[in-house]
């Protein structure tokens, strides 16, 4: 194939296309739209940085400046942890508006995310968070289909396809020139938003500055691979079209099923067949479950009778008094056991209903490069599904071994003659809450995203060697008038 005509067709189409003035506004008006939101996403991402971690030392703070006191009133103080938002977000925010960024820690009880933005904010955070990436993957690929639905069907019009084909031009390379002309065209909207998504590791954060930029490689080169479908893709079906004008509906009623109804069906088809319960209905399900293994506060409930007596058994005592370590600590730090087995179990339920409700999305993917490259830029974002489920299990064992290590205190320094947890006498020193770990968040490993999302990649890579195979082998399928 003679290379140098497809740069030629590229170079020409290039040219023409910015003739028109039109564009030039259309994309001084884009590169005005991608600044402002990266400015303000720059701003909301400090603020809300500044927030989570003043109220994160505020929370530690008031943990260690607690007084001298009993262990088990400790575990029942309690103290918050807040989920601080990737870098990345300021590109794409994924669902960072619909999830909580904070949980309050206490023993024998798990509690729920709150403080979400859309919990916090009008009814018009819930249509979609405007970003880099919302830009990126809805606005552009409609430019596109507007700038490229025309490529071949007026040459058609005007017969200059004829004539290029009369002087011995193959109808590949023109397809390919064309679809080169318009990536190279639509890289001027799309390279501002990816330089803003680079100005992101200019910042001085705790991210480790190898990860982010791993990170934003690997969404440069997928968002490249991604328009360079949407230009291939434009120019066949611009082909495979008689007129302008049924290019045009063709590759608008596309961007309308592939970008918007597919995307918003699975979602409302997820929640329908694998519906997931309340929040009440989830709380009631653990308490259920933990009513029928037992209560370690009720000194009459028979499992823990039970345990006690073959404890007993075990030291050769007759009375709890006796035993060479606490009792109620003892007994505590076994109902913690008990209801964090039970609350895994059954948030592991509820997670799998949002992951059964999520797979039919997923199960679209290979049919839509949207939803591929949505999943993709999400992921290594650090504000998907995937992320938000880590920071609750990281909570969660934060919380667990918080309260064992407050039991495991009791068990060690309160004497079994302690008839409560109340007054001076029976107390630990402070010394051990400023002891006790602090909560550290940790993102989800780059190896571990794409892992998850390796059909997502594949989709990509697919669609793009398809899109090509079919302009390099059946490109004399394409009618020339």
């Amino acid at each position: 194939m003679n290379v140098k005509v497809v740069l030629l067709i590229a170079k020409q189409f290039f040219k023409k296309t910015f003739n028109s003035k039109g564009l030039l506004v259309l994309l001084s008006i884009f590169i005005a739209v991608i600044l402002y939101i990266t400015i303000d996403g720059w701003q909301a991402f400090e603020a809300n940085h500044h927030v989570v971690e003043h109220h994160q030392d505020k929370a530690r703070e008031s943990w260690e400046n607690n007084p001298d006191k009993h262990p088990h009133r400790m575990a029942h103080f309690g103290t918050f942890a807040f989920r601080q938002q990737h870098p990345l977000s300021i590109f794409d925010s994924g669902i960072e508006s619909y999830t909580g960024n904070s949980i309050f820690l206490e023993a024998h009880r798990q509690n729920t995310a709150n403080f979400s933005e859309a919990s916090l904010s009008t009814g018009l955070v819930r249509f979609g968070d405007l970003n880099i990436a919302m830009l990126l993957q809805l606005i552009l690929p409609l430019i596109i289909f507007f700038i490229g639905y025309s490529t071949i069907t007026s040459e058609k019009e005007n017969g200059t396809l004829k004539i290029f084909y009369t002087q011995g031009v193959q109808m590949k390379k023109i397809l390919l020139g064309k679809s080169l002309g318009l990536f190279l065209v639509s890289a001027l909207f799309f390279i501002p938003g990816l330089l803003a998504l680079w100005s992101i590791s200019l910042h001085n954060h705790e991210v480790t500055n190898t990860s982010l930029i791993t990170r934003i490689l690997l969404i440069t080169i997928f968002y490249i691979l991604f328009y360079s479908i949407l230009s291939v893709v434009t120019v066949i079906i611009s082909g495979k079209s008689s007129s302008s004008n049924k290019a045009l509906l063709s590759l608008l009623g596309s961007w309308l099923l592939f970008f918007i109804i597919i995307p918003k069906t699975a979602q409302v088809l997820g929640n329908s067949i694998y519906p997931n319960p309340s929040k009440i209905e989830f709380r009631a399900s653990v308490e259920e479950e933990v009513s029928k293994q037992g209560d370690s506060h009720d000194p009459e409930d028979p499992y823990f009778n039970g345990l006690r007596d073959s404890i007993l058994k075990v030291h050769k005592v007759t009375d709890v008094k006796d035993l060479p370590f606490n009792y109620s600590g003892f007994i505590m730090s076994k109902g913690e056991e008990q209801t964090a087995t039970i609350y895994n179990k059954e948030h592991k339920k509820l997670i799998d209903s949002y992951k059964a409700q999520n797979s039919i999305t997923g199960s679209l993917v290979l049919f839509n490069p949207y939803l591929a490259i949505k999943n993709l830029s999400m992921g290594l974002s650090g504000t998907d599904f995937n992320t938000y489920v880590s920071f609750l299990k990281q909570t969660e064992d934060y919380r667990y071994s918080q309260s064992q290590y407050m039991n495991e205190l009791q068990m060690k320094f309160i004497s079994n003659k302690a008839k409560s947890s109340e007054g001076k006498v029976h107390v630990v020193k402070k010394e051990y809450w400023q002891n006790a770990p602090k909560f550290q968040y940790e993102f989800i490993s780059v190896s571990k995203t794409i892992e998850s999302q390796i059909l997502s990649l594949i989709t990509l890579c697919i669609w793009l060697g398809v899109s090509v195979f079919i302009i390099i082998k059946f490109y004399h399928r394409f009618k020339i008038i």
